[in-house]
């Protein structure tokens, strides 16, 4: 996406057209080919993942919308979405092939069946139209509960059928979209409800980040944020910038105000086009540079951050940030 911006001139008016006129068709039930297009723009695309793929599959966490639409139109190839846990032995839904929607996880397989249950302290309701909730499985492959645990088991089941966490939204044609995280949400000192994983699946779309944390408790009255930088994005803004990148040490780079900064504004936008609120918008962040890994036991070994585990190990930052004066975004 990056070169495709980067791209000037003809060649550049010939690549947004290519990109535009491949999402019309596929928006509009026609499929993810063009006769010229692909031979012109796309195969060159095709061609980074051996130009012979059929399918692609994705899960385990969410995938933005856009971001799906752009791969099956650059790698003119099927690209399915699943939906489960490892406790429903994995996938439980599946989008159809040619299903010209996205951002939902399509309908439940042979395997489970699937209810909601209300949770009314964030007016997630069965009642609503469309229906919404927490999303409940039952069905063989569920399993019966967690090894020599009675107590997460009792947690995480109610009358057999088992709580995954995730507020799903029931479409009119059956399909289920992911709306919220239950299971971590945390409310703010006004008695708003954030619900982070929202906000996460929306700013680690910006250049600068490579991962990221949102952070806030109910002693507080707006959110923080851990950002792990991307660093080629990063250092190429640095110099086009006049900000020192020093290799041996990054603390310079990562205190800068104007990087501090650059980022921030980054956020904003997105927020802006995500329609969130302010208190959806982190007022302090802190930077780094090392990711986090299943070695340094940041994450579960499916990639997902250990939100208890950052807590314990980052709280210093986090008193630090509150501590500080919020930032504001630049004025236009």
């Amino acid at each position: 996406m990056d070169g495709i911006k980067a791209a000037t001139g003809m060649k550049g008016y010939l690549v947004q057209k290519a990109v535009a006129a491949k999402l019309y068709y596929l928006k509009n039930g026609q499929g993810f080919h063009h006769a010229v297009y692909d031979r012109l723009v796309f195969a060159k695309m095709k061609a980074m993942l051996g130009g012979k793929v059929r399918l692609m599959i994705t899960g385990s966490a969410p995938i933005a919308g856009d971001v799906l639409d752009f791969l099956k139109i650059c790698f003119s190839c099927h690209l399915y979405e699943g939906y489960g846990m490892t406790e429903t032995c994995a996938g439980s839904c599946t989008t159809f092939a040619d299903d010209p929607q996205t951002g939902i996880v399509g309908g439940p397989l042979m395997n489970v069946k699937i209810k909601l249950r209300d949770i009314p302290e964030m007016n997630y309701l069965h009642t609503n139209d469309p229906p919404k909730g927490e999303i409940c499985f039952w069905g063989p492959g569920i399993t019966k509960g967690y090894f020599k645990n009675p107590e997460k088991t009792a947690e995480a089941f109610h009358e057999d059928w088992l709580l995954s966490g995730d507020v799903g939204q029931i479409n009119a044609n059956g399909s289920i979209k992911i709306v919220d995280r239950a299971k971590n949400i945390f409310k703010l000192s006004h008695g708003e409800y954030i619900a982070p994983e929202k906000l996460e699946n929306v700013y680690i779309k910006s250049s600068f980040v490579s991962q990221i944390w949102i952070y806030g408790d109910s002693l507080r009255d707006y959110i923080i944020t851990f950002i792990v930088l991307d660093p080629a994005p990063t250092k190429k803004y640095c110099v086009a910038n006049g900000i020192e990148w020093n290799n041996d040490d990054a603390t310079p780079v990562l205190t800068n105000d104007a990087l501090r900064q650059a980022v921030l504004d980054d956020f904003v936008k997105l927020a802006a086009e995500a329609k969130f609120n302010s208190l959806e918008k982190p007022k302090q962040m802190t930077l780094i540079l090392d990711p986090w890994t299943v070695e340094n036991d940041m994450l579960t070994p499916t990639q997902k951050l250990k939100r208890n585990v950052a807590k314990t190990k980052l709280v210093a930052d986090i008193d630090r940030m509150y501590a500080e004066k919020p930032m504001a975004p630049t004025k236009k």
